[in-house]
């Protein structure tokens, strides 16, 4: 994929903006152009919440996109908002044990992963968003592993820092979804 325009979208709580951010880190890692912007409701958790990155060789005029070529989301919220919105030929990344709905549209490639439920069986917890960014770079190849590795020891805070090797095994887990 040349160019990314992406929304990450699910309720507050579930990492959506860290999601987002481990994307753009890996594009700035790569010397990308990345905007990132997100947004949120007023709540904590349970809210929603979503983000937008783009991510470009080329100067990005602004970090507001209105027909996505990349989608990830959390929840049913989520998806019936932004569905529409993808581009023609887009993709779009479901966390179908949250969603439990299909994408009706022929013009999109749609790709389901049951992220919530392996994150629990796997000892993974929490990780559910990372589980679908593994599976977006599978699909988009944004960036590569030893990049995201890279990214998420970055990222990952100091007083969680013993939390990047589980970081790093939720995204493999994506990668290697079939």
């Amino acid at each position: 994929m040349k160019d990314m325009n992406a929304i990450f979208a699910g309720f507050g709580g579930q990492g959506i903006l860290f999601m987002g951010k481990a994307v753009a880190y890996a594009g700035l890692l790569q010397g990308k152009e990345v905007t990132w912007m997100p947004s949120y409701g007023p709540e904590m958790r349970g809210g929603t919440a979503n983000c937008t990155v783009r991510l470009s060789d080329e100067p990005i005029d602004s970090p507001i996109i209105q027909t996505p070529n990349t989608l990830v989301v959390m929840n049913l919220p989520s998806y019936e908002q932004f569905i529409g919105r993808l581009s023609l030929g887009g993709i779009v990344v479901v966390d179908s044990f949250l969603v439990g709905k299909q994408v009706e549209r022929t013009d999109v490639e749609a790709h389901y992963l049951p992220a919530t439920k392996l994150a629990v069986e796997q000892g993974l917890d929490s990780l559910a968003n990372l589980i679908l960014m593994g599976k977006l770079m599978a699909l988009t190849e944004f960036c590569t592993l030893d990049i995201m590795k890279k990214t998420i020891e970055a990222i990952v805070p100091a007083p969680k820092s013993y939390l990047v090797e589980k970081n790093i095994e939720a995204v493999l887990l994506g990668m290697n979804y079939q």
